[in-house]
């Protein structure tokens, strides 16, 4: 049976690369972070409230993490079991809580914040602030063109997209 060669498609390359790469990044950042017995979800979660000195709302972290609101119930519980973050009521919304960091929160993540800046930059180092910051918008535009390719599928009854 004779083999059929696929047409070479640049952007289907970019797309395998970009995954490859994604999936690189995390499996070394979940390696990386396991010296503070950290997950990466956890890191970015305790950096966000690091920079958020009034604390966030479970319904903002999930927005800034890309994640369900229902999945980072969990991860504020086990951040929370090791004393690292807490839950305060909110003065604005008796229905919400203001998740802030703990000074043990905040030590850890002033503890670790060197060691992450030099690991992205040797992540990073080869390539001029200049062209990071221009693959930083080109990947913003390209997640900006992913959601909006798939907008027409996303409300089709999941049986219509099997």
């Amino acid at each position: 049976m004779p083999v059929v060669k696929a047409e070479f498609n640049p952007r289907y390359e970019a797309l395998i690369c970009l995954l490859r790469a994604s999936e690189a990044l995390w499996n070394a950042s979940r390696i990386f972070f396991a010296q503070w017995r950290l997950g990466p979800s956890q890191f970015n979660v305790l950096k966000i409230l690091h920079d958020a000195p009034d604390g966030c709302t479970q319904a903002e972290l999930s927005r800034a993490l890309l994640v369900h609101r229902s999945n980072i119930t969990g991860l504020l519980n086990r951040l929370e079991k090791r004393k690292l973050l807490e839950r305060r009521d909110s003065k604005t919304d008796r229905r919400a809580y203001r998740v802030v960091l703990t000074a043990a929160g905040r030590r850890l993540v002033r503890r670790t914040l060197p060691h992450y800046h030099r690991a992205a930059l040797a992540v990073w180092g080869r390539l001029s602030e200049k062209r990071v910051r221009q693959i930083v918008s080109e990947f913003g535009q390209v997640s900006r063109d992913a959601e909006q390719a798939v907008r027409p599928f996303s409300n089709q009854p999941k049986h219509a997209r099997t």
